[in-house]
């Protein structure tokens, strides 16, 4: 028998063999035509009408909590009604079908006790969707699986009581690690690809694509990934307050095949929005709308042919790469879809400028033709006495007021400094940030998030939701420690100021600056892989 370290080597290795990455295949067919992504899961599981006995099945016959409306656990208790729904969008011409994972994660399975079934849940709903698409996959039309990740139920970026508005009902980290568990499973299931979909909440999002690279670094697996944020109102905003562009600039650093608008917004109203980020992404676009807004009764009145006349107008106007339907659409939904769309060229990425875009609630674009950027420091305890006298005692509030000023003053950029010996740096660049994030005239501006400590920046980091700035790291501690500290900013979707330091110290000539710069600019693009 071999040794266990190269049974597992070769477990790992079939398990890359049995999961080819299809990046390449989805690209070349993105360019030839529009994919067709499935309807609603929710839509069609409540035509079963399924009492608590069948979501319990024999398997939760006596578990502790009503599992009723907990749709993802039918991957265990009912997987044949799944399959049939499977079965019944992809003989409706869909291209692409989701799992029944939405809400598989331990953040939402928490309401049903069920945080221990995770990974099952998740690997089950992926072979039910595996075994469908690969019976029904034709050379001519090959099928696709997506591992559908929603939101969770709880935001990292409000508060869940308004009269806290630095609390939080979730932490960054703990979306990563529920997340990351998530793409386990899906990932051993068998899916082509992985959906973060129906995203309130950018910073949710952004610790979704997080536990997403950090799975693939540490598994040496890579899928495609498609982003997919919801629109809540005619305003254009995200629930989180983030314009579209905004919203775009705090995940454009992530490796995305696709992004795209899904849910809350019926096709028509969804338009605007649809149009806008088409202009924005370089990459392909998705959009699959609910059948229009719910109606009092909760349900959705826009017909198969409603919706396809205006994603007709979509396609015609050359926004889509990937369509679909959202809540209240059907398979009758979807096959109007598809044979509306067939004849239309795909949408062509659009071309970007390469400028400096970062975001708070807004975006703000660097040209060369802007003026000076200003970046206010007086929320630096390092710098202003008045915000550290603030601060030690703390009174966040007043705190607070200083920021405000310095945007009311002109500041496109807010930094904040939290390096004073007598402070728990860490948990006042996090507890302070947070209340920032509840004042929409304060973090409508991107942020720079500013220490001498790594530790201190991360904290800051995982409260933001925006595009933000990390000053700052530098050479001083080797390349090892810069290419970590770079990895990890561009993971978590910053720009970065690099300081002139390097091993010897502080740069003091010319020729010192420059090499070092030189140096440390080589290392951020060519090997992290930093846009310039």
């Amino acid at each position: 028998a071999p040794p266990i370290w190269m049974a597992g080597l070769l477990f790992f290795a079939e398990n890359l063999m049995a999961r080819p990455d299809r990046t390449e295949e989805l690209r070349n067919i993105l360019t030839r035509r529009i994919l067709v992504l499935d309807g609603a899961m929710g839509t069609m599981i409540q035509r079963y009408e399924l009492d608590e006995a069948a979501f319990r099945g024999d398997r939760f016959a006596s578990h502790s909590r009503d599992l009723r409306g907990a749709s993802d656990v039918l991957a265990l208790t009912r997987p044949a009604v799944l399959d049939e729904i499977h079965r019944q969008y992809l003989a409706a011409g869909a291209d692409i079908i989701e799992t029944n994972t939405f809400n598989a994660q331990a953040i939402s399975f928490a309401d049903y006790d069920l945080q221990a079934y995770v990974y099952e849940v998740n690997r089950a709903a992926a072979e039910i969707c595996r075994r469908a698409a690969d019976e029904l996959s034709t050379p001519e039309k090959p099928r696709f699986v997506a591992g559908a990740m929603g939101p969770t139920n709880r935001t990292a970026s409000l508060s869940p009581d308004v009269n806290n508005p630095g609390m939080r009902g979730v932490t960054f980290d703990e979306l990563v690690d529920a997340y990351y568990e998530q793409v386990h499973g899906l990932v051993d299931g068998g899916v082509d690809l992985l959906l973060v979909e129906t995203t309130f909440d950018t910073l949710n999002l952004k610790a979704g694509l997080f536990a997403i690279e950090k799975y693939f670094e540490d598994t040496g697996i890579t899928l495609p990934v498609i982003a997919s944020i919801t629109i809540t109102d005619a305003s254009g905003r995200t629930l989180s307050g983030q314009t579209v562009e905004a919203c775009w600039n705090s995940i454009a650093h992530a490796p995305l095949l696709a992004v795209g608008i899904n849910c809350a917004l019926g096709a028509e109203e969804m338009r605007a929005h649809v149009e806008e980020l088409s202009t924005l992404a370089p990459i392909f676009m998705s959009c699959y709308p609910n059948a229009g807004l719910p109606n009092a009764l909760g349900g959705y009145d826009e017909t198969p042919d409603m919706m396809a006349a205006v994603l007709r107008d979509f396609a015609e106007s050359g926004w889509l790469n990937i369509v679909g339907g959202c809540c209240g659409t059907t398979p009758d939904h979807i096959r109007v879809i598809a044979d509306t769309v067939a004849t239309f060229a795909p949408r062509i990425p659009a071309t970007v400028e390469p400028h400096l875009r970062l975001s708070g609630l807004e975006p703000l674009t660097v040209t060369a033709d802007s003026n000076f950027i200003m970046v206010g420091e007086r929320t630096n305890v390092t710098g202003s006495p008045k915000f550290s006298k603030l601060v030690k005692e703390n009174d966040l509030e007043g705190a607070l007021r200083v920021a405000k000023q310095q945007i009311e003053g002109g500041a496109n950029i807010l930094d904040v400094n939290m390096d004073e010996g007598l402070l728990d740096s860490e948990k006042m660049m996090s507890d302070f940030l947070n209340l920032v994030a509840s004042e929409p005239d304060i973090c409508r501006v991107p942020l720079m998030v500013d220490s001498s400590k790594w530790s201190v920046i991360e904290s800051g980091l995982k409260t933001l939701q925006g595009k933000s700035v990390v000053n700052s790291i530098s050479l001083k501690e080797g390349e090892d420690a810069f290419r970590h500290h770079a990895r990890l900013c561009k993971r978590y979707g910053t720009a970065v100021v690099i300081m002139a330091f390097d091993e010897q110290g502080q740069a003091d000539t010319v020729e010192r600056k420059v090499a070092i710069c030189a140096r440390a600019y080589d290392i951020l693009v060519s090997e992290v892989g930093f846009d310039p």
